[in-house]
């Protein structure tokens, strides 16, 4: 069962399915964040500067150069996601791969994202036709994706942009074959050389026939 009390009533109202699973983040994985994201903090007269992979830090009001507590990130954060829609548009490729592996493996998408977003953000996904499954967390998501795979050994894949969530997703499930993607691969720069197990790919058009061989479909 998921850490996350709510996660776990989300999955529980998930339909039954034994097909190989394949669960995916949304933010710089299908949505654009990273692009956006400063665009949105300008028009509120922050600036966001990436000297390390955290927002944290890195937020910056525009005239006195003050850091942001966390606080006002949360703060600024949970507004941008009121106005995700208005903001966050598809990465390349990932509608398509996604609609490719329909009818063989169960999609899920799990975001890491206050519940209270959840009914938006499905709007925006069924809008962009991602019409797959969502859940969200605010705790670990390794739990998250042992709960979702369920008592069988289906194969499992998990792509997500954040180490420290494929790491979880490894602690929990040993055997998920993970995939680190990045909508803005220039990003790498600043993390630290992925932990072993971990596949890196550029893009979807790289991720889709490692995610199909790992899947067996």
């Amino acid at each position: 069962m998921s850490d996350d009390p709510e996660t776990a009533r989300q999955i529980a109202e998930l339909a039954q399915d034994d097909r190989p699973l394949l669960v995916l983040d949304v933010d710089d994985v299908l949505l654009h964040f990273v692009r956006p994201f400063p665009r949105y903090l300008e028009g509120l007269g922050y600036r966001l500067t990436f000297d390390s992979f955290r927002l944290t830090g890195n937020i910056h009001h525009m005239q006195t150069g003050a850091a942001a507590e966390q606080a006002l990130v949360t703060e600024l954060l949970d507004a941008f996601f009121v106005a995700q829609s208005d903001w966050q548009t598809l990465t390349d490729g990932a509608a398509e791969t996604l609609a490719g592996f329909a009818r063989d493996v169960e999609i899920v998408l799990l975001t890491a994202m206050p519940h209270r977003h959840r009914d938006a953000r499905r709007l925006h996904l069924d809008g962009l036709g991602l019409t797959y499954p969502l859940v969200t967390t605010e705790m670990a998501k390794g739990p998250a994706i042992r709960s979702l795979r369920g008592p069988t050994g289906r194969p499992v894949a998990f792509v997500d942009d954040q180490p420290r969530n494929l790491v979880s997703a490894k602690e929990s499930v040993p055997d998920t074959h993970l995939f680190h993607l990045m909508a803005d691969n220039a990003l790498r720069d600043l993390l630290p050389p992925p932990p072993e197990g971990i596949v890196v790919v550029q893009d979807w058009h790289e991720a889709r026939p490692k995610i199909a061989a790992a899947l067996g479909v």
